[in-house]
């Protein structure tokens, strides 16, 4: 089997719908925003391609009056909305799409998380889409994981290792996981994710706000140049690791310039975009290198138009862009 990596041609992206709980927020004024800025990146996607949105039954209409009409709507119960890290993960084995279905406990099995049925998500989606499903028995999420479709994958030590999640097993039983399922033969381990990233609603340490392939040659890696935040420190250290441990080309992607908000120190990152068909969705922050960060992708994507969206009430909730859509494979 084998991963397609995430510029390849797909199919459809698959999102969910913010339905409950801290995603939506205490107010109705939260839940506008983080309606709307779901709403924003679908939109977005389905000029490029077909989208897809898993709604609990009872929020049908009020999606429906936020997203594009020609935006797909299922009926799957969830706790949460983050289809990249609740979502299957589509992989082909000899031309045929499967769907392999990764353990998911709420990343780690947070005290404030709920994943009854979003543990399902993932099984739930390949029966909509008849497609075969592999159990695995790790636990993952599919932000923990990025690949380049020609045998490498890069991967965190503080998710796929942390507790909560596969404390027990070893580098090598976690690798040869990834390696039967994903077609990979290389896995690049990074120490750990950006800060803000382990504070109470973080993944601790996902790597899709942290480094990505571009192509199959090179990656694109988080670099926070400012000395005053804690996150540079851990650009150097993600640097020194990809130098030593691999002959990719590098490309560093300036952090936005904002360094803070009320809770502290932000994680704000352009690593977090998503590929879609002739187009690439990126993050924005209304922030000054939000115009930079888009020039650099424009010379690593040429075929593609970038799209900026702003992802603010996304971080806000522990996540962007990329953290929200999955892509199904053509």
């Amino acid at each position: 089997m084998r991963m397609p990596a995430e510029w390849e041609t797909h199919e459809r992206t698959l999102m969910a719908w913010p339905s409950n709980g801290y995603t939506l927020g205490e107010t109705e004024l939260d839940a506008n925003r983080a309606r709307q800025t779901w709403a924003a990146v679908a939109n977005a996607i389905v000029k490029f391609e077909p989208v897809t949105m898993v709604v609990c039954y009872d929020d049908v209409d009020i999606a429906r009056t936020y997203l594009d009409d020609a935006i797909d709507i299922v009926t799957i119960d969830l706790n949460d909305a983050w289809m990249r890290d609740i979502g299957p993960t589509y992989v082909k084995d000899d031309g045929e799409l499967v769907a392999v279905n990764w353990v998911f406990n709420g990343w780690g099995a947070q005290s404030w998380a709920s994943w009854n049925f979003d543990d399902k998500v993932a099984s739930e989606l390949a029966d909509v889409f008849v497609t075969k499903r592999v159990d695995s028995s790790m636990i993952n999420e599919g932000g923990g994981i990025h690949v380049n479709g020609q045998g490498t994958i890069l991967l965190t030590e503080t998710v796929q290792l942390g507790k909560g999640r596969n404390s027990d097993w070893t580098k090598e039983q976690v690798e040869a996981e990834f390696h039967k399922l994903l077609g990979t033969s290389k896995a690049v381990w990074i120490k750990r994710g950006l800060t803000r990233d382990y504070d109470e609603f973080g993944t601790r340490g996902h790597i899709d706000i942290v480094a990505c392939f571009s192509d199959e040659n090179t990656i694109l890696y988080h670099d926070q140049q400012n000395p005053e935040h804690p996150d540079f420190e851990v650009s150097q250290e993600v640097r020194k690791t990809l130098e030593q441990e691999t002959n990719f080309r590098l490309i560093p992607i300036p952090a936005p310039k904002i360094l803070s908000d009320e809770e502290g120190p932000v994680d704000y990152s352009y690593i977090n975009h998503y590929i879609v068909n002739g187009a690439v969705i990126l993050c924005a922050f209304d922030d000054e290198n939000d115009e930079v960060a888009k020039s650099i992708l424009e010379d690593a994507y040429p075929d593609r138009e970038i799209v900026l969206v702003d992802a603010r009430e996304l971080f806000a909730r522990g996540g962007g862009i990329h953290c929200i859509t999955q892509q199904k494979p053509a």
